[in-house]
């Protein structure tokens, strides 16, 4: 039976520690609110810390572009159409003239052609803009670019 008293003996056997009654010590509004909470422009209670570490916190800052104005182009590659082009023929989006397939990506509502992967037979691309790299590897596998 160990009968020696610890050596840290802090607040033992009390109830609150030190905050009165134990309701003082519940919630964020016994701490001024939960993280940047009171930063605001009313009251000022965190105004003073706000302005020495972070000045930048209130005002505005930047610009956005409106969607509207924003463009991103619809794209695929090369490999892509390589590898669906049974289904681009059954779609009626490709189609076969001089043992030379067609594939009119602007039919997909494909705006660009990307040059990632390899090509495994000639092929004629339709689109309205292609990629350097990728018109070099559509005219080294024999095939040609069409730009709509």
């Amino acid at each position: 039976m160990i009968r020696r008293k610890k050596k840290v003996r802090k607040l033992r056997g009390s109830h609150t520690h030190g905050w009165g009654c134990k309701k003082k010590h519940r919630g964020g509004g016994s701490k001024g609110g939960k993280g940047m909470a009171g930063t605001g422009k009313r009251k000022n209670t965190k105004w003073t810390w706000v302005i020495k570490y972070a000045p930048d916190h209130l005002g505005k800052r930047g610009f956005h572009r409106p969607k509207a104005v924003q463009y991103t182009p619809n794209t695929i590659n090369l490999s892509d159409i390589d590898e669906n082009l049974a289904l681009f023929l059954d779609m009626g989006v490709a189609y076969e003239e001089e043992g030379k397939v067609i594939v009119d990506t602007t039919q997909l509502g494909v705006d660009k052609v990307l040059g990632t992967g390899r090509l495994s037979r000639p092929l004629v691309v339709k689109a309205y803009y292609v990629t350097p790299k990728a018109e070099e590897k559509i005219k080294a596998a024999g095939g040609e670019v069409l730009l709509a």
